[in-house]
């Protein structure tokens, strides 16, 4: 059982995560963050990589699946754009969820394009996720405090986060099954650190750099540091645990970006947004079964 241990820390690195992320992002251009933050991760996921003792094989990759492994990336890279763009002008208590939500777009998309079925089980959860997830970012849902002038564009970047998430969950079951997961994940994420780059210097935004305070360097960083941790931990628990289980446990993280969200952000959930919180949890509960 020791699996599940990993897979309670891959969900706690993972809710930390957002956290250390939205007060790291708060003075910073929020593309420049996921740029540098990126460069943390790469190198937690090449280290699993050479942990397993995978990189040997990434000359067995063929080009269809290296294909998938570049769009992979490119949705990734979009999704985190998006998602710390959001964490930097939103709520923690309502971009969350609406991440979260990418759980349901996945089991449609499959549905729709790859003609996987939807069993009871999943209905039970999408449909309380669903409703959690709308009942969180209504705006009686979240704390009363309004949201200062010119920062509510965030709605749709964590509409888009989600999608592209699920994109990435998609383009992965079309084309990286044959690749050793953390090898994939590695990759992946060279693709989304030249993505990232490629965007601030776009956006002209690299200027940005000597403006950051130590406070949000550090913040990055262990922003960084809890992703790859949470990586780490969560494909440990998928080599010895059921992956419908290890799965939906990840998805809790949410139960703990609210909480630290209420400690150290002092976010508060009204009595809207607890039932949705609670629907949430129980339609990721049920994909357990």
């Amino acid at each position: 059982m020791l699996w599940l241990f990993f897979a309670l820390g891959s969900a706690f690195f993972a809710g930390v995560t957002a956290i250390l992320a939205k007060i790291g992002i708060q003075n910073v251009n929020s593309t420049l963050a996921t740029a540098l933050r990126t460069v943390v991760v790469l190198i937690f996921s090449w280290l699993m990589v050479f942990i397993v003792a995978s990189q040997d094989t990434v000359g067995q990759i063929s080009g269809r699946t290296l294909l998938f492994l570049i769009l992979s990336g490119l949705s990734t890279g979009a999704s985190w754009l998006c998602y710390f763009r959001a964490l930097q002008v939103g709520n923690v208590n309502r971009v969350a969820p609406i991440d979260k939500s990418s759980t349901v777009l996945t089991i449609l998309m499959a549905f729709i394009f790859l003609g996987e079925p939807i069993s009871l089980p999943q209905v039970i959860g999408v449909i309380g996720i669903g409703a959690g997830t709308l009942l969180m970012i209504s705006k009686d849902g979240s704390s009363g405090e309004a949201e200062p002038a010119g920062r509510k564009g965030w709605l749709l970047p964590a509409i888009l986060s989600a999608l592209f998430a699920s994109l990435t969950s998609i383009f992965g079951k079309l084309g990286v099954e044959q690749v050793e997961s953390n090898l994939a994940t590695a990759m992946r994420t060279v693709v989304v650190l030249a993505m990232a780059w490629l965007m601030v210097f776009v956006t002209r935004s690299q200027s940005g750099i000597r403006k950051i305070s130590r406070r949000s360097w550090l913040f990055l960083i262990l922003s960084g540091v809890t992703t790859g941790l949470s990586w780490l931990c969560y494909y440990r628990a998928l080599q010895d645990g059921p992956a419908s289980v290890v799965v939906p446990i990840d998805k809790l993280s949410i139960l703990v970006t609210i909480i630290f969200s209420a400690l150290v952000l002092k976010e508060k959930l009204r009595p809207r947004a607890t039932l949705g919180l609670v629907l949430l949890v129980a339609g990721t509960v049920a994909m357990l079964f």
